[in-house]
């Protein structure tokens, strides 16, 4: 028994060279299939680059994982990474590997109804599925596809009816979908024949010339933009002269139940002259919206620690102005909303204290706090433990990506994973969170609830 003993005690050191590390070197936890998968997933714009890995290498661990994971696992996945994290591409993605897979395939039709929700996700998952070569469909993603494809009229059909690869009339070919009613047996002809209705949208009518501060007041009278197309549309408006009056109705009455808190903030970067305006929305976005009354608010005494390092200042995608920042700081801004008393760090070599602030005002003294350069969270929390212990809960919005060993928090501790990066920290006695919609606010107030 000694000699076995021995035997462990001089395999130890090979084997702990072997755990898994950060990108920044500091030791990570050993993670299961569906832990990994998670991570992968929940804040992946797919096939974006991040900081630290390509979207391509994201995209093949979230493929090699599929298998690993239990298919009822992978098809709640595939859910809550769109209707709670509000992902368009990721889930299809998902589900396309659930199809390759005899174990998994059972449940692609009836994930593929739960997760299309604009039409052009339909021929968005057939160039998916075609992305290594044209091949069949499967019968479950026929089943699936067909059966999306009933939910949406004449208007949907033809927004998203692009001249791309897949045309929506090949996935009704495709999918044998059969009509409901007479009515859409006539519409999906028109659809086939080309012959929809041109659908009121703002490119329509941008592209149709003239002038552009009519087009655009019209659609802001006529509730014509969708919430995306108005907070993207910001500074288009601005350069063309439109009323202000009509842009900050407009932004009033907006849906924010599908719109992530972040997108508010990088409005407000381009178009700081609706910051009141932007602002109000960005809150109603929180849920429940009684939160902010002081319902089920976070009690005691909240520590909410920001990553601002230099891996957070990524955009989020080639195209996009946004950055991992702007996601760290929405949930920021919102958790500051719903718990009772606050206290708000910064960490990138060391841990800064943020003066009290709301809303924007809050985004700007964080960004502002301190130079984006190392991520030290094992410094920032020794730190944070000798100012504010003992503290009710702490809240850590990162990347994970540690350059050092980070200790067990001193009270209820979470982590708020915004990137996709294989390993991480925020495992063990920390309570890990993968995602960056207003969603994991909702996690961490239910788990409470549920626990106290």
């Amino acid at each position: 028994m000694k000699l076995n003993i021995l035997k462990l005690s001089h395999l130890a050191q090979p084997l702990a060279r072997l755990r898994p590390r950060t990108y920044e070197g500091a030791p990570a936890a050993v993670l299961t299939p569906e832990q990994i998968l998670r991570r992968s997933l929940l804040a992946c714009m797919l096939w974006e680059s991040e900081f630290y890995e390509s979207g391509a290498t994201i995209a093949s661990r979230i493929r090699e994982h599929v298998p690993r994971v239990e298919p009822a696992i992978v098809a709640a996945l595939a859910v809550e990474a769109r209707t709670a994290m509000k992902l368009r591409h990721a889930p299809l993605l998902l589900v396309r590997e659930m199809a390759r897979h005899a174990s998994h395939r059972g449940l692609v039709a009836e994930t593929l109804v739960r997760i299309i929700q604009r039409a052009d996700e339909l021929s968005e998952f057939v160039a998916i599925y075609w992305a290594e070569g044209r091949r069949p469909l499967s019968a479950q993603v026929k089943k699936g596809l067909a059966a999306a494809f009933t939910r949406f009229d004449e208007y949907s059909l033809a927004k998203y009816d692009r001249a791309s690869a897949v045309r929506l009339r090949d996935v009704l070919f495709l999918s044998h979908a059969k009509p409901m009613t007479s009515d859409q047996a006539l519409l999906w002809r028109r659809l086939i024949a080309g012959e929809l209705a041109t659908p009121d949208t703002w490119e329509v009518a941008l592209s149709s010339g003239g002038d552009k501060r009519a087009h655009w007041e019209r659609l802001l009278i006529d509730h014509r933009l969708g919430s995306l197309a108005l907070l993207r549309n910001l500074r288009n408006m601005k350069a063309a002269g439109v009323a202000e009056d009509l842009v900050i109705a407009g932004l009033d009455a907006m849906r924010t139940d599908r719109v992530l808190p972040f997108r508010f903030l990088a409005a407000a970067r381009h178009a700081p002259q609706w910051e009141e305006a932007l602002e109000r929305a960005m809150f109603r976005a929180l849920h429940p919206p009684q939160a902010l009354a002081g319902a089920g608010c976070l009690s005691g005494h909240t520590v909410i620690l920001v990553d601002v390092s230099g891996s957070m200042v990524a955009p989020l995608s080639r195209r996009s102005e946004m950055l991992r920042t702007d996601a760290a700081y929405g949930l920021a801004v919102l958790l500051r909303e719903i718990a009772e008393k606050v206290t708000i760090y910064t960490f990138s070599n060391s841990a800064r204290l943020v003066p009290p602030r709301r809303g924007f005002a809050l985004r700007d003294a964080m960004e502002s706090s301190q130079p984006h350069q190392g991520t030290y969270l094992g410094a920032a929390l020794d730190t944070i433990h000798e100012r504010e212990a003992p503290y009710d809960r702490i809240i850590v919005i990162t990347d994970e990506q540690s350059h050092d060993r980070i200790s067990a928090p001193r009270g209820k501790g979470y982590v708020i994973n915004v990137a996709s990066a294989r390993n991480g920290v925020g495992y063990g006695p920390w309570t890990h969170i993968d995602g960056f919609s207003e969603a994991v606010i909702d996690y961490i107030r239910e788990l409470e609830l549920a626990t106290t």
